[in-house]
């Protein structure tokens, strides 16, 4: 098991407040043949002091990059595009995995060219623990995966393409709809909680829910007209709820 070399990319910016759990919980991994790509976006706050303090605790194969990107996907392509490992995970840096998550994923790996294992994930709201969902790969069509659970194999990257930048929130989506549509990749669930998951983000905003609906028409999964229905309560919920 110790063989496999695992990638875990965490993007930042400026995150100072949170990343400090998210460098831990990659400390903490059981599983120790680890390769960890920090990609920051530049930041001015002490995101990359906090780094250096924890860097003792990170796998040695650490490679951190600050530079300015073109958001949360440009700079999840580029980590991708360095990783030498196997298989790639992703954790943001509000987010944190299980001690055991890359062990558990490499335990459950069908070692297939194509595979992208993922599991069950925590979700906090305001700080309090709201649910722990999986969702089944079957029903992709309907409903996104947990996507930060997910561990890809660097193969199916390279095959099937990265995240599209065109998206500000989606672009997991539509990653994994063109990886279940091209019917040659696994998906390998695991009944464990692999990720820790923080809403407020932009993808659990009415700007996610207005471009997953836009992924799953593109993809011929919404007609266009429960398309402009969803968009149109979508901005209607927006105007209601604004402050």
């Amino acid at each position: 098991m110790s063989e496999l070399l695992v990638t875990i990319l965490t993007p930042c910016f400026n995150s100072g407040k949170t990343i400090e759990k998210t460098l831990e919980c990659i400390g903490n991994q059981t599983y120790m043949n680890i390769e960890y790509i920090i990609i920051d976006g530049g930041s001015t706050d002490n995101t990359l002091e906090l780094i250096e303090k924890h860097r003792g605790r990170l796998p040695k194969e650490l490679t951190v990059i600050s530079e300015k990107d073109n958001g949360i996907y440009d700079a999840m392509n580029k980590g991708i595009k360095l990783a030498r490992g196997r298989l790639i995970g992703i954790v943001n840096s509000d987010d944190s995995y299980e001690n055991d998550t890359v062990e558990q994923v490499v335990r459950h790996f069908g070692n297939n060219q194509y595979e992208v294992v993922y599991g069950m994930q925590r979700t906090y709201y305001d700080g309090r623990e709201k649910a722990v969902v999986i969702y089944h790969h079957d029903f992709l069509p309907q409903q996104m995966i947990t996507h930060p659970t997910c561990f890809v194999t660097k193969e199916t990257y390279e095959q099937f393409g990265v995240f599209d930048t065109q998206y500000r929130s989606a672009a997991d989506y539509d990653l994994m709809l063109r990886y279940y549509k091209s019917g040659n990749v696994i998906f390998t669930p695991v009944y464990r909680v692999l990720s820790n998951f923080h809403l407020g983000g932009m993808s659990s905003s009415q700007t996610g829910v207005r471009e997953n609906a836009l992924v799953r028409f593109r993809y011929g999964y919404l007609s266009k007209k429960k398309y402009w229905f969803l968009v149109t309560k979508s901005h209607l919920y927006e105007l209601l709820h604004e402050k």
